[in-house]
C-alpha cells in the first residue's frame, strides 16, 4: 500500500498549515510525529539544518550552527516542518552548544523512541574556536545500544580542517 491515510496523518496539525506561528521561545511540545509504516526495516533519516540558531547564555550573543539529526526509526517519526519549527524556538535559548544537542536527541527521544539516534552540532567559530558537539543514543538491550557505542567511539576520526566548514 503507498499514500497515507487521513486517519494516519491525525495529529499533524503543522504540515500544510498556512498561518505558521513561530515560537519565540523553546517549545519541545510543537514536534509531532507520526507512524514508520516501514518498522520491519532498519533504515536511517537524516536532516541537515543549516540556519540553527540559539544564544550564548553569558553573553547573549548568537550562536549558528549546522545541526545534523540521523536516526533509524522504531514507530514513530518525526515530522519535518514541527522539527523546523522546534528548531527555530531555540533563536532567543541561551544555552551551551553542548547542551542545546543534547537537549534536542533528548526532546525526539521523548517524542520518537528511536532504535538509534544521533545529534552533530556543527557550530561557527566564535573567537576563534568552533565547537561540534556530538552525542547518540541507542535503544538499550539491542544492536543499537552497541552501534552507538561503535559509533561514538569512532566518531571524528578524520576531522576536517576549518576551511572545510
Amino acid at each position: 500500500m503507498t499514500g497515507r491515510e487521513e486517519e494516519e496523518l491525525q495529529g499533524i496539525s503543522l504540515l500544510g498549515n498556512q498561518g505558521t506561528k513561530y515560537p519565540s521561545q523553546y517549545t519541545p511540545s510543537i514536534l509531532e510525529a507520526f507512524d514508520n509504516k516501514h518498522p520491519y526495516r532498519d533504515y536511517f533519516v537524516k536532516f541537515n539544518c543549516p540556519e540553527f540558531t540559539s544564544l550564548c547564555p553569558m553573553t547573549g550573543q548568537p550562536d549558528f550552527a549546522t545541526i545534523y539529526i540521523s536516526y533509524i526509526p522504531d514507530i514513530r517519526m518525526v515530522e519535518s516542518k514541527s522539527l523546523k519549527l522546534y528548531l527555530f524556538s531555540f533563536r532567543n535559548h541561551g544555552d551551551f552548544h553542548e547542551d542545546c544537542v543534547n537537549i534536542i536527541m533528548n526532546d525526539l527521544i521523548e517524542l520518537m523512541q528511536p532504535r538509534y539516534i544521533e545529534v552533530w552540532g556543527k557550530f561557527t567559530p566564535r573567537g576563534g574556536i568552533s565547537i561540534d558537539p556530538y552525542c547518540n543514543y541507542g535503544k538499550p538491550g539491542t544492536k543499537f545500544e552497541q552501534m552507538a557505542e561503535q559509533r561514538l567511539f569512532n566518531h571524528d576520526l578524520y576531522p576536517e580542517k576549518v576551511d572545510n566548514r
